[in-house]
């Protein structure tokens, strides 16, 4: 904003705060505690005929106001919908008329009582009998025009529709009903796991330890009890303390947080399912998380979708294929068989960005997500990861290099990430300690001796399936939207 516009927002709202001081002066209130709202919008606009001659009473925004001196049209906006009003000084009163209608700016929110008819143009709208002011806006609104009802000029700059996400949704009403879809589908995962038997709970997001998954962790100190806290990465390791302690099914939808970089398919802050069911296996897992995703597909009426440049099929069966069978279809070579100094120099030739400190499985991993992850197009289960890095999961029943665990890719992205939990706390120990090895040698996103999530362990935790599932990649997928700050009210933001 340059200095000139900045001027004129200045005038601008030194202007309305006068329209403020001249209200109250003249008895109004311009911010009053409550209005009756008999109705939304949409209601209105779909009942005709049942309030044909009632009087009722509205509230909404005004998004467009065309004064022609004794009379106006202005249209208000609700969270539903918008609607027409026409408002005559001799309708309401010409004291009304001149004190509040007046001194209306569009960003005002009202309410108003009125009676429904067609205009000469056949709109329906409603014709107003009372105006009461509920919120003076100081700020104007983004430039929005309309014609023939369709708005136009809207506020599509992306930037700061994130940024100003209030503002965005009162001039693009498109934008809130995609979050309402959003509410619908994690409503609608609730209701599929509580029929299943499951119990939602909630965990602790500041943690003495971070762990759960390989991520580099934010930091925060609380002052009463003088030591720092982690803002969880994952929800796993409180989950498997309630399995421990009896409950046998159980999920988490909230908040995870990892200091990592930001683009179109990550967030600092996301939102993350993750569920437990005892006595289960990564298979129970992998049916579980194609029978909720086609479920939810099928709720919403989705067959196909679009998605980053792809047609996805939703209703057909998942494809199923181990990590290194799809390498070996990739590459011609049989990565299990090889030695780690033979993986190394196969990530060299693909010219693939590894360090001589890295690890089998880490080579392997480096390996698939670069040359294999961006072309599993069609949703993929991908199966038997590395041991190595898979530091919560069972050892493979036919491999003890590797583990049963799948990560469910859909578009080059991953969606899920499952296992046949390890419940072996000597294994556990031994796995962490592998970790800590790591942590050594320099890999921030290595996991920290949990000691006291082995005490509980050695308790003993049942067999156990675990799943994770990114609710905001989900979103997208089912919504359609190629960047993940389009599913998420407030994404995290570089300062101005």
């Amino acid at each position: 904003m340059d200095n000139n516009d900045q001027k004129s927002l200045k005038q601008i709202i030194d202007h309305r705060i006068k329209k403020i001081n001249q209200l109250r002066n003249e008895g109004i209130e311009p911010y009053p505690y409550k209005f009756d709202k008999e109705h939304d919008i949409s209601y209105v606009l779909n009942s005709e005929k049942k309030l044909k001659d009632v009087s009722i009473a509205l509230a909404g925004r005004i998004v467009s106001l065309r004064n022609m001196g004794k009379a106006c049209f202005m249209n208000i906006q609700d969270e539903t919908e918008k609607i027409q009003l026409y408002i005559k000084n001799k309708l309401i009163g010409l004291n009304d008329y001149d004190k509040i209608v007046k001194n209306l700016d569009i960003g005002d929110i009202i309410g108003i009582t009125g009676i429904l008819f067609r205009t000469k143009t056949n709109q329906l709208s409603l014709k107003v009998s009372s105006v009461t002011l509920l919120s003076k806006s100081l700020r104007p609104l983004p430039n929005i025009k309309e014609k023939d009802d369709h708005m136009f000029f809207a506020f599509d700059d992306k930037e700061n529709r994130y940024r100003y996400r209030h503002l965005d949704l009162i001039v693009n009403p498109q934008n809130k009903a995609l979050f309402k879809k959003r509410s619908s589908i994690i409503y609608k995962i609730r209701e599929l796991l509580n029929q299943k038997g499951f119990m939602e709970v909630e965990t602790p997001i500041l943690q003495n330890m971070h762990g759960g998954a390989s991520a580099k962790p934010f930091i925060t100190h609380h002052n009463t009890l003088g030591h720092d806290f982690y803002l969880r990465i994952a929800e796993e390791l409180y989950l498997k303390r309630l399995l421990i302690g009896g409950f046998e099914k159980i999920y988490e939808i909230g908040k995870n947080f990892r200091n990592e970089g930001i683009d179109r398919t990550h967030n600092p802050e996301f939102t993350m399912l993750e569920l437990y069911e005892s006595y289960s296996d990564v298979t129970d897992m992998m049916n579980l998380c194609e029978k909720l995703i086609k479920d939810i597909s099928k709720d919403l009426k989705l067959k196909t979708v679009t998605f980053m440049g792809n047609e996805i099929v939703l209703n057909k069966k998942f494809n199923k294929i181990s990590m290194n069978d799809l390498i070996q279809n990739e590459l011609g070579c049989d990565v299990l068989g090889m030695s780690n100094k033979q993986l190394y120099e196969l990530c060299i030739k693909h010219k693939l960005k590894i360090n001589k400190k890295m690890n089998f499985g880490q080579l392997f991993d480096k390996l698939f997500s670069s040359l294999i992850e961006p072309k599993l197009i069609q949703p993929t289960f991908v199966f038997d990861y590395p041991k190595s890095i898979s530091p919560l999961a069972k050892v493979h029943r036919g491999n003890n290099e590797l583990a049963e665990r799948f990560e469910l890719f859909i578009a080059g992205m991953e969606f899920a990430n499952a296992f046949s939990e390890l419940n072996d706390p000597i294994d556990q120990k031994n796995r962490f300690q592998d970790q800590l090895e790591l942590l050594k040698s320099g890999d921030e996103e290595a996991h920290q001796m949990d000691v006291d999530f082995i005490e509980a362990m050695e308790i003993g935790m049942p067999p156990t399936g675990g799943i994770g599932i990114g609710i905001d990649r989900l979103v997208m997928l089912l919504l359609e939207k190629d960047s993940i700050k389009d599913v998420i009210l407030f994404p995290s933001l570089r300062n101005k």
